[in-house]
């Protein structure tokens, strides 16, 4: 195997949850170019068939999904019918997640068991359902933040706890299953990157931001399917219970 060789995914199943638009479907079409088949799952039908026909021009093999993740019953079934129609799931990528901006005396019970239950539990669970089926030299790659190891002037108590969370979740999977089973586990924790989420931020805040990044600007979708493609495929094959910041040096600082 040469080394571009091994940045290849050909032959392999990706399942990407939470791919109906933004970052979700930016590593869909992503993993897709890098030879992969597949799978994706979200809440909303109309938008999942949009990230479907993306795939497919690009002469891969995708099946479509709605599904709940907090639900561990939609995560079974999601594997269970990836494996019917693409016959096996090589790499899952939990991107799924919620974010909300609540200051913590006012966030009500509701709220954040919402985010935790999308964010970590989610997360959980669909790794759980894909290592029962997964083969040895599979990869699991969790989406984290960098606001699991920082602040970042907003009140967001439930999406940093759930990201903090993420890193303790990617470290113990990576201890039980990398030996047991062949499956590494490893987590991406992007800086600002454009998605649903920072739409919702308020107007000036991305900008107040970039002061704090020797990067001086925000990610591009392709930078960090990039950093993605290197933990889904036999390039990061040594590589297991990390969690690597693609933030433009934002933790740096």
């Amino acid at each position: 195997m040469t080394l571009l060789e091994r940045f290849q995914l050909d032959g392999k199943v990706a399942l990407i949850t939470g791919a109906s638009s933004g970052l979700g479907a930016a590593f869909a079409t992503g993993l897709a170019e890098a030879g992969a088949d597949i799978a994706i799952c979200a809440r909303r039908a109309e938008k999942l068939e949009q990230t479907r026909r993306a795939v497919e021009a690009l002469g891969r093999r995708c099946v479509a999904v709605t599904a709940d993740v907090s639900a561990p019953e939609d995560c079974t079934r999601v594997v269970e019918e990836t494996v019917a129609a693409l016959g096996r799931v090589d790499v899952l990528v939990n991107n799924a997640g919620v974010g909300t901006a609540v200051p913590a005396t006012r966030e009500t019970p509701e709220q954040f068991r919402q985010v935790i239950d999308v964010n970590l539990n989610g997360s959980y669970w669909m790794a759980q359902a894909c290592a029962r089926v997964m083969a040895p030299g599979s990869s699991i790659v969790n989406i984290g933040s960098v606001l699991g190891s920082t602040t970042a002037g907003l009140p967001q108590a439930a999406y940093s706890s759930s990201k903090a969370a993420i890193i303790g979740l990617t470290r113990d999977l990576a201890v039980q299953w990398t030996g047991r089973k062949g499956i590494r586990v490893n987590a991406i924790a992007p800086g600002f990157f454009p998605s649903e989420m920072t739409e919702q931020y308020p107007d000036g805040y991305l900008e107040s931001q970039q002061a704090r990044l020797p990067a001086g600007r925000p990610g591009e979708p392709e930078e960090l399917t990039a950093a993605l493609v290197f933990l889904a495929s036999d390039a990061s094959s040594y590589v297991t219970g990390i969690v690597l910041p693609v933030d433009g040096g934002m933790l740096a600082t």
